[in-house]
């Protein structure tokens, strides 16, 4: 399969090193990189612990798009490269207004713990003290995925 040998290719073994940082953007989307490096590593059977879907990130992304996990999975299990993928979600996403895109993408890098579901702040109180270093506080959504995976 053509498309599976370009994946393997594109793809980060997760078992090995990490995804990208919420923060790094695909497509004009932040977290959007994060999705696509966890879906390839899936696609393979080398995501370790991570899931690519249900995942809490990335279903802030797709909710706001209006793609589905699927459909995004598809585009991806054909071997599109990064510059492809960000193509085609500016295309199918039903955001296609510049600015708001860029106030989401704000609102989810400033976005605070005490700002999600319920079952967030419940699933993050026992999950930060477990894998985010306690020497560093938490300041935001992004900020557990950067300290866990030692970006800073």
């Amino acid at each position: 399969m053509i498309g599976m040998e370009q994946v393997r290719k594109l793809a980060k073994d997760l078992t090995k090193t990490y995804p990208r940082s919420p923060r790094e953007m695909l497509g004009g989307y932040v977290i959007a990189a994060r999705c696509a490096d966890k879906c390839r590593a899936f696609l393979l059977g080398i995501n370790g612990e991570y899931n690519y879907w249900p995942c809490s990130l990335a279903s802030l992304l797709f909710a706001y798009t209006g793609i589905a996990p699927d459909q995004f999975k598809e585009v991806v299990a054909t071997g599109a490269t990064d510059e492809e993928l960000g193509t085609w979600l500016k295309v199918h996403s039903k955001v296609q207004d510049r600015q708001a895109i860029i106030e989401w993408n704000n609102k989810m890098r400033d976005l605070r713990l005490s700002e999600m579901a319920p079952s967030v702040q419940a699933y993050m109180e026992d999950y930060i003290p477990k894998y985010v270093p306690t020497h560093r506080p938490v300041y935001t959504y992004f900020d557990v995925y950067d300290l866990e995976e030692k970006r800073f």
